[in-house]
This record gives C-alpha cells, structure tokens and sequence, in this order.
C-alpha cells in the first residue's frame, strides 16, 4: 500500500509542477492500474488498419504549406524544393508480418525495404532514400542483425537508393522492423488515389496472386517440419511463387515505363493488401464505383497450379491474396493503344459513376458485388 501512496504522491507532484491537466493524468493513472469494468472499450477488431488510422487522425489537419497531402495515401507529399517530396513508413513485426522459421533474414532485410519503396512507386514518384530503425531481442547475435542488413544493403543497390539514418532499440517481444523511405516527383506527375474519373481504365501490372500461394506452401512445409524434423522440403515446382512471397520486388521498372509512354495515371495504389481491397481504396477516394472482369485478372502458370493442388479458387487469390507489391492504376480511355497488349500491363475493368459499387464480372457473365477481403490488421485471434 505505502508503494501506492508513492506513486499516487508523484503523480500530483508531476501534475503541479508540469500544470497538466490533473483530471487526466488521475483518470490514466487508476485506468491503468484498475481496469474500469463499467467503461466501454472497443475492440481494434472491429476497426481494421484503414478505419482505425481514419478515427485517430480525423481531427488532424495540415497548417504548413509545405504539407501538400497527408494522411490518406500511399505516402504523404511534402514541398520542399523545386519538386515534391514523397514519403512513407511501414512497420514489420514478428509474428504478425513475418515468420523466421522460413524467412530467411537477408530476404527479410530487402523485403522491408521493397514494401516501402512499393509505396513510393505508387506516387509516380523516384525513390531516393531511406531510414530504418530495428527494435531486437537478446535471441539475435550480431551476426544474424548483419544478415538481416546485408539484405537491406542489396535493396539500396539494386534500387539506387541511399540509407540515411535510422535508430536500434531492444525488444522482449522479438524482431521489429520499421522503414521510412523519401523519394522525388514533379507536381505535375505526382499520383494520388483520388483522381481517378467515370470511364478510366483500371490497369495492373504483372501478375497476381502468387505471393499468397507461395505463403501457403512455405506454411505447409512448416507444418510437415514440425511433424517430422528430419523431413526436408522440395521447393523446386513452387519456385516463382515462394519467390513472390520471400523476396518480391518493387515495381520502379513500371514507372519508368509509364514515363517512356507517356501516360499519367489518374490514380494509383499499390497492391499489399490484396486487389479487392485496392480496389476499394481507389474507388472510396474517387468516390466511384467499377466493374472488373474475372477473366482478365492475370496469374502466373506456377500460381494457377499451386492454386489448383491447394484446391482454391485462382480468382480468390488474386483478388485477397496480398502481398503481391504490382501497382494497380487508372488510367485514360485515349491511352488504353499505349498500352494494349503490353506484356508488363494488364486492363483488367474500367470506372464507372460514383453511386455504383465494385463489381466482379464472373466468366459467366455474372455480375457479383465485389468486398474487400484482403489483409485485415486487428482481426481478432
């Protein structure tokens, strides 16, 4: 009791001192050490990722003028000198993102890096730099943390992008892994997810699907380890898809691409959460609905027979799988021969006015409403 008394005592001399509000910092105080059984609480499950970071920054807004855009896209856009500048940040936690009984800690380290720069790459922008800060706990040697930047290392390489800064801290909980990556783009070509029109294309690049397939063959081979230890697994029919999920790449070759064509997409997201769910951003921040259709959606060969021995639906994976890190775009009806029959671009369906939903075209003709079911941060366990 009189270890209580102490902490309470402090507490008051803080709030004296400091002329904070008393009210509050009471409130918090017994809050945390009493749970409140008559106060309502909410469960994060009921949010979502998206929802959640909407409800805690409504209240926000932007008083610089260097602010050009906030919270509300792939990456915040700040004008700093003659272009804008893009930037973004991720946050990758053990457990929930990743799994180092088959993540190899080098893929692990370009992965991080890829799934912020995909970000950047949604802006139509170039990125340029990046910071990552790592939280670790005492179960990781030196030698494991230099892995895990050798792949870190790799990224900047291969992408032309410079690290700049960073932080370490420990963890109890395991390996936490943020990123924060800069890039550079003209006003005029800066890529909202906003601006897509009734009638605009929707365009993906590459193909979908095949980083979750590639997931649930790396999570069957787990399970088969822990039945038998001494069973080793063979990867080699299922190559492109763990590839897809181990150590995707970000699309930059694209935006060079649209550049060398002369197209600037009127929206733009990247696809991390699964292509229904993009979808659905890009037609909240248009305030449009659309239709695609099931039989342009593309897939790699190695994905449709990895779906097949898993007995799934390809289409379910395309559209909820996530991870896939392709760039999904609008783009204008008189730009559509630029792109036709572009092996790295794909029409998959086409805008249409703002009191329409998202529609799924079947193969069948069938036009089904169309929810987005891809990663959900929060579900409950």
């Amino acid at each position: 009791m009189g270890y209580i008394y102490i902490k309470v005592f402090f507490s008051f001399y803080i709030i004296q001192n400091l002329k904070l509000d008393a009210n509050l910092i009471k409130s918090s105080y017994f809050c945390n050490m009493f749970e409140n059984k008559n106060q309502s609480r909410t469960p994060l499950s009921q949010m979502g990722e998206f929802q959640l970071i909407e409800h805690l920054t409504k209240t926000f807004s932007l008083s610089h003028k260097t602010s050009i855009k906030g919270v509300g896209d792939d990456a915040a856009v700040l004008k700093l000198n003659r272009n804008q500048t893009v930037v973004t940040t991720d946050l990758l936690v053990e457990g929930i993102h990743f799994d180092l009984s088959y993540m190899p800690l080098k893929h692990l380290g370009y992965k991080a890096v890829m799934v912020n720069l995909s970000d950047v790459y949604a802006m139509n922008a170039e990125a340029t730099q990046i910071t990552v800060s790592i939280a670790v706990s005492n179960r990781f040697t030196l030698e494991a943390v230099e892995e895990l930047y050798a792949g870190i290392a790799l990224a900047c390489k291969n992408y032309k992008i410079d690290l700049v800064g960073g932080d370490t801290s420990s963890s109890t909980t395991g390996l936490i892994i943020s990123v924060t990556a800069l890039g550079q783009v003209a006003k005029e070509k800066t890529t909202y997810r906003s601006g897509a029109q009734p009638n605009d294309i929707l365009v993906v690049s590459g193909d979908l699907g095949g980083a979750y397939l590639g997931l649930q063959v790396l999570e069957r081979e787990k399970a088969v380890f822990q039945v038998n230890p001494n069973a080793q697994p063979d990867l080699s029919n299922y190559a492109y898809c763990v590839e897809r999920q181990l150590k995707p790449e970000a699309r930059k070759d694209i935006v060079e691409l649209l550049k060398d064509l002369e197209i600037v997409p009127n929206a733009m997201i990247d696809i991390s959460d699964g292509l229904s769910s993009e979808i659905h951003h890009l037609c909240k921040s248009s305030n449009l609905g659309c239709q695609i259709f099931e039989e342009k959606l593309p897939i790699d060969p190695q994905a449709l027979s990895t779906a097949e021995e898993f007995k799934m639906n390809s289409t379910t994976a395309m559209l909820n799988g996530g991870e896939d890190y392709e760039l999904l775009m609008s783009i204008k009806q008189s730009d559509f021969d630029k792109i036709k029959n572009h092996p790295l671009l794909t029409p998959i369906g086409h805008f249409t006015e703002k009191n329409d939903s998202c529609n799924l075209i079947t193969g069948l003709g069938q036009s089904i409403k169309m929810e987005a079911q891809g990663w959900k941060n929060f579900d409950k366990e």
